[in-house]
């Protein structure tokens, strides 16, 4: 039989009644003559509520108790998933990661898969079983230790399962029913994707866009799975919900396929650095050494060998980049003249594989946000994506202006 993936967010299982729909949806594809490999999320709310446990108890707790803690949420929601289906007449059993295995490394909260077999599951299927309820976010470590893969861990199982099954499909249900041009909470003319390539899904994910965690667009981009993202509250059609896939398949696109945004950055520059080959390494290792996420960088021009180095990271790790960088300072690592820290910008992108081929992009984006009175700070850019530090007071003007600029409203 065909395999089919359907991975279920913790919104769509969050009562007793969403878990009912949920598995009415499972009963439909059955009905359709696939096996399928169900994934499932904690219940909404309840990874946080173990985590609060955790840090209550043990506030420098040890990482492999925090992932059997943690990952105890989703065998919840297997379980109750599978009596459900079974409720149903759905042959149906409720697998933990350790039973599959979803075989990781060691890295307890932020484990990455290595292997899936998948001998258990088939022959399971084999033997008449219609559906396997898979708990979604967790592995089993060389060690025989319960590890976490990290917060969206979930999408990341579903896209791995469909890569070792060969899955025909992995229907991702969330809160959302697809992919839109921006979020329609800032920008209300915001449109539905039908269809969006891999690379721009993998890049409007890194750049702030929530719908699907940045691993899974990664794993599925590797290994040509096709991903749809939908919502587990509308009713659904074959062409509901938005295909995320290869470039190829998409006839016709605009030149820009997406706005995507984030408020939570900050701008930290070090102020007169001495410019020489190695400086560059040393900052950003001791940064990278401190856990900050650095995205943006920017090196001013030198003057009398002493140069300035500027970088955007996410507002919550300002603290671990002071540290870092007075901790160097007071080691002889190197010097500086000042730390600053801005933390009251944004980023704003505009992607769109249509960028390879298109010419006058990044004008029309800066000609927008001139026209609208919103200074530029920083700028960087790739092959498809054009991104910018602004003002956060000017964040959601600027969505609205882009989006307007590049008529995302209308199909290609």
């Amino acid at each position: 039989m065909p395999v089919l993936v359907m991975k279920f967010g913790g919104t769509s299982v969050a009562t007793l009644d969403r878990i009912r729909r949920a598995a009415k949806r499972v009963g439909v594809e059955v009905s359709k003559g696939y096996d399928v490999i169900v994934i499932v999320s904690a219940m909404s709310g309840k990874t946080n509520e173990l985590v609060g446990w955790v840090n209550e108890t043990s506030p420098m707790y040890d990482a492999r108790e925090y992932d059997a803690v943690v990952s105890s949420g989703e065998n919840v929601t297997a379980g109750l998933m599978a009596l459900t289906l079974q409720e149903m007449d759905v042959p149906a059993r409720s697998w933990q990661g350790w039973q599959v295995p979803v075989k990781t490394t060691s890295a307890h909260s932020a484990a990455r898969i290595e292997e899936i077999p998948s001998d258990n599951i088939l022959a399971k299927f084999a033997e008449g079983m219609k559906v396997a309820v898979v708990a979604g976010f967790q592995g089993v470590s060389p060690e025989g230790r319960i590890t976490t893969l990290g917060r969206g861990g979930s999408d990341t199982t579903a896209v791995a399962f469909a890569a070792a099954f060969e899955a025909e499909r992995c229907d991702i249900y969330t809160d959302v029913d697809g992919v839109y041009t921006t979020d329609p909470r800032v920008e209300s003319k915001a449109r539905k994707l039908d269809k969006i390539a891999f690379e721009e899904m993998l890049e409007l994910a890194s750049l702030g866009a929530k719908v699907l965690q940045t691993r899974s667009v990664e794993l599925a981009m590797r290994y040509k799975v096709k991903l749809r993202v939908l919502s587990s509250f509308e009713e659904q059609s074959d062409e509901a919900g938005t295909l995320v896939c290869d470039e190829e398949e998409i006839m016709e696109s605009n030149v820009v396929a997406g706005v995507a945004f984030s408020r939570e950055e900050a701008k930290m520059t070090l102020v007169s650095v001495a410019d020489r080959p190695g400086i560059a390494a040393t900052i950003f290792t001791a940064l990278s050494e401190a856990g900050v996420n650095v995205d943006m960088i920017v090196q001013n021009i030198s003057e009398e060998g002493r140069t300035d180095m500027t970088w955007s990271c996410p507002v919550d790790q300002v603290r671990r980049a002071e540290k870092a960088m007075a901790e160097a300072k007071s080691g002889d690592v190197f010097n500086f003249g000042e730390l600053l820290a801005d933390t009251d910008v944004a980023k704003v992108s505009v992607v769109g594989i249509g960028m390879r081929s298109h010419t006058g992009v990044a004008a029309k984006m800066f000609q927008v946000l001139s026209n609208e009175g919103i200074n530029i700070q920083v700028i960087t850019t790739s092959e498809i994506k054009i991104s910018v530090l602004i003002d956060r007071k000017y964040m959601e003007l600027a969505v609205q202006a882009l989006h307007d600029a590049f008529e995302l409203d209308k199909a290609a």
